[in-house]
């Protein structure tokens, strides 16, 4: 019986580290720039923002144009140059 239960935990065990390092695999966080950047958020196409916010995991991940959250890097002086860009997150809530 003790086999048994050493072999079953064994698999449950590898499955867990599986998922694990799948999710982590499947996160993608884009090196900052090496330029001066900013955040700019509301400006980002599907698809395209830089990082991770509230609704979604990772970059690469906005489901729709110009989600406020959605953030992507730009030069420095240039978000509120672009129509919809802010540098302010949007407030959760």
């Amino acid at each position: 019986m003790f086999a048994k239960s050493t072999a079953g935990a064994a698999l449950i065990s590898s499955a867990i580290a599986t998922l694990l390092s799948n999710t982590a695999m499947s996160q993608v966080h884009p090196e900052k720039p090496t330029y001066k950047y900013e955040k700019c958020y509301g400006v980002a196409r599907a698809g395209q923002n830089d990082c991770f916010f509230a609704g979604n995991s990772c970059a690469g991940t906005a489901a729709h144009d110009n989600l406020p959250g959605a953030w992507v890097y730009v030069p420095q002086g240039t978000c509120k140059k672009i129509t919809g860009g802010t540098l302010d997150p949007p407030k959760q809530g």
